[in-house]
């Protein structure tokens, strides 16, 4: 039992399970237990749990990212300039896409480990550079913010049902989170990686004297990180057919609550994967069970924010707990 109640994604679900129940209570009538109210805040969720997860690894090993954001908007806007200016097929604007976004990671990681500065200051910087030089290079080329379109790019058609398809209703996106979701989780709980990652954030010099490459582990993540966010920009473009330089705004913020939620430290060492799925779905029911009761979205951020303050909160309690174990 001791176990169970140590386990860092305890919280989160319990807290899905009431948030569930209260909007079911209350809202049920109104579409939150219909099938189509389902479908949207799972949908929502999955695009969050897709970051989230990546964004928990980042921060077990100690690191944040904020630089996700402007990566989702500079990613999906690169796969619509070369899909609507120069004619490219879909696959290869997604593959160019894919290779930028892991040299914005690496460089991250790179400046993060080399310089010992923290990475909260280094991808602050990250993401000033890539939202100015989105917005700037978009205005230059088409004299707008947003470039639409992409339905008339070619292989549109394969890329739509792998990224934008739906299943009996549910979106495709579902199962990318669901496969993401196990996938880290295996690589964070059963491989010799997952233990180096848990060394980098808990204890980097006892790691480093262990043998663990900390550096490489970091720069990894960091690429993992834009890896996933380009992933987000891939699903938004491919769906609505277009990218907007203001897409992603934020959600570098929401993927860091969707973790802590999950019982992720802010000090590195302790956190989970699965966790961070329970957050990014407490994340998505909040943001339509709201609308399903009625009330109004201008209080959203307000669950959101009493929401982070309680996980902080406990997740302090719980470090305090793990030092007292310790002693």
């Amino acid at each position: 039992m001791r176990r169970i109640l140590n386990r860092p994604e305890l919280g989160a679900a319990c807290g899905v399970v009431a948030v569930w129940a209260f909007f079911a209570l209350y809202a049920g009538g109104s579409g939150f237990l219909s099938q189509a109210g389902s479908a949207t805040y799972l949908e929502i969720a999955s695009e969050l749990g897709i970051l989230a997860a990546a964004v928990s690894l980042l921060m077990i090993a100690g690191e944040f990212d904020l630089s996700v954001g402007s990566m989702i908007a500079a990613s999906g806007m690169t796969i619509s300039l070369l899909c609507e200016r120069l004619g490219w097929s879909i696959w290869a604007a997604i593959a160019v896409a894919l290779v930028l976004s892991l040299g914005v990671g690496f460089a991250n990681g790179l400046v993060v480990v080399r310089t010992k500065l923290p990475s909260f200051i280094v991808t602050l910087g990250s993401l000033f550079i890539l939202s100015g030089s989105t917005i700037g290079m978009t205005r230059l080329v088409t004299g707008r913010t947003q470039v639409g379109g992409l339905h008339e790019a070619l292989h549109y058609g394969s890329a739509q049902t792998l990224f934008a398809s739906r299943i009996g209703g549910f979106s495709v996106s579902i199962l990318w989170w669901v496969a993401i979701t196990v996938l880290a989780s295996w690589v964070l709980l059963r491989t010799r990686s997952g233990n180096w990652i848990f060394g980098a954030g808990g204890a980097p010099d006892a790691a480093r004297n262990l043998g663990v490459p900390v550096p490489k582990v970091k720069i990894a993540l960091f690429m993992t990180t834009s890896f996933c966010a380009c992933l987000i920009a891939t699903f938004q473009a491919v769906k609505f057919t277009g990218s907007d330089v203001l897409r992603g705004t934020g959600k570098e913020l929401e993927a860091i609550l969707a973790a802590v939620l999950g019982g992720t430290l802010l000090t590195g060492g302790h956190g989970s994967v699965v966790g961070a799925a329970f957050g990014a779905l407490l994340f998505g029911m909040v943001q339509q069970g709201i609308v399903f009761a009625g009330v109004d979205s201008d209080w959203y951020k307000v669950f959101l924010g009493a929401m982070l303050i309680t996980a902080v909160l406990v997740n302090t309690y719980v470090r305090g707990r793990m030092v007292e174990a310790r002693r």
